[in-house]
């Protein structure tokens, strides 16, 4: 599984608003919203946050990767956001979140959202692939760079 598969150049949101939790969540649903049939995005927000109270998705060095399943969706789709501020996500690390990868699963399929998980952490693992990430100006530059680094590894 590749994550230019679930993931498209109009789901990649640059320069995100929020600088809270719960407001970077929505903002990152209404992003989602708009190029997928989501069905309840109050209903998706909500079940991120309760994953969120779980334990936080922000698993340091400045990422983040929500995630949680619906009944509304019938295959994975997901967001990419970039914060030039720094968002307070409660991370393992105590640090600031810059990048968001938000993943919205369908409730009975948990294999694709176990595989993409482990994809995007492994993508996110690599420092400088970060650094290059937020300093990408445009969607199409954040999607083509993530294009490349996936078509080394295949």
């Amino acid at each position: 599984m590749r994550i230019t598969e679930f993931l498209d150049e109009k789901s990649i949101k640059l320069d995100l608003e929020s600088t809270e939790k719960e407001d970077t969540l929505k903002e990152l649903v209404d992003v989602l919203a708009e190029q997928k049939n989501i069905g309840d995005q109050k209903g998706i927000v909500a079940a991120l946050i309760e994953r969120e109270s779980l334990g936080s998705t922000g698993i340091g060095q400045g990422i983040a990767i929500p995630h949680g399943k619906t009944d509304k969706v019938k295959d994975l789709v997901a967001v990419l956001g970039i914060s030039r501020k720094g968002v307070n996500f409660e991370s393992l690390d105590g640090e600031l979140v810059y990048i968001f990868f938000l993943l919205v699963a369908p409730k009975e399929n948990a294999g694709p959202h176990l595989k993409a998980l482990a994809q995007i952490s492994r993508l996110l693992r690599d420092s400088y692939f970060c650094e290059l990430l937020k300093r990408c100006k445009k969607p199409a530059e954040v999607f083509d760079l993530i294009k490349r680094e996936e078509d080394k590894k295949h």
